[in-house]
């Protein structure tokens, strides 16, 4: 494993990288004393991401996740903080309010340009850095590399979206992230399995990550793997407790489905 302040990566040797962009706690220096009680609380982190996708490195997969909380940045942002979702609330490459709304800084106490700016180059940059590196590792070992962007979320979010998300929520850019045939493979593992519902380019189709890495023109295929909380933890609340058997119930649909993704050939 190889570790820097900003992330850690465990190379594989299959053509494929799950990154886990959300799935950090750490903040800024000086950040936290700044921040209300929802801000330091961290809601919106992608809960025990790595303990979900830990079976990676024993089938020869890569991981390459985020040490730092989505509250300092958000990795799958694109450095100008482009609306993904037009007509949708953003949440931001620098948030200054969780996915309800809440404020996360003190008033007057939020990050000013400057502030954003150091954090792009600090935090943003060093993890898009490592990303695209071990991307063209694989892609100059293999001819090709996919990208599995693996995230999480509360399966309710009224701010967000209406209802209750399905299960599982794979997003390939409405299929532009991705080979065809790539994408057909997913859901047609996706359509065997009984434990969970889900569905492709719903509500989430991908966000900067799966959109900017994924060329499949130039043999980078990328998708992105939006699951529930509710899969996983004991209550989509804090403390966030993960549950040992939703953990594996999880597993049982992801290594099958990251297992067809690995020996996929374009």
């Amino acid at each position: 494993m190889t570790e820097t302040a900003f992330s850690t990566l465990t190379r594989g040797e299959l053509p494929v990288l799950i990154a886990l962009p959300h799935t950090g706690l750490a903040l800024a220096p000086g950040q936290e004393a700044r921040m209300t009680a929802t801000g330091q609380a961290r809601p919106d982190t992608d809960w025990h991401m790595t303990q979900l996708y830990d079976f990676a490195p024993e089938l020869g997969i890569g991981v390459l996740a985020a040490t730092h909380s989505r509250y300092v940045i958000d990795l799958n942002r694109g450095p100008d903080d482009a609306t993904l979702y037009p007509g949708r609330p953003k949440t931001g490459l620098v948030p200054e309010a969780s996915f309800d709304g809440a404020p996360l800084y003190h008033e007057g106490m939020g990050p000013d340009m400057t502030e954003i700016a150091a954090r792009r180059a600090l935090f943003w940059q060093p993890y898009h850095d490592a990303l695209a590196a071990e991307l063209a590792r694989l892609k100059a070992l293999w001819g090709w590399a996919v990208l599995w962007d693996g995230h999480s979320i509360r399966s309710r979010v009224p701010r967000l979206f209406e209802g209750k998300l399905p299960d599982l929520n794979l997003g390939t850019n409405d299929g532009a992230s991705c080979a065809p045939k790539l994408r057909n493979l997913v859901a047609q593992e996706l359509e065997s399995q009984s434990l969970f519902s889900h569905v492709i380019d719903g509500r989430f189709k991908g966000g900067y990550t799966t959109r900017h890495y994924g060329q499949p023109h130039d043999n980078i295929h990328a998708l992105q793997m939006e699951m529930t909380q509710s899969t996983y933890l004991e209550r989509e609340e804090a403390p966030w407790t993960i549950s040992s058997a939703g953990t594996k119930r999880c597993q049982s649909v992801l290594v099958p489905v990251l297992r067809q993704v690995a020996s996929w050939r374009p």
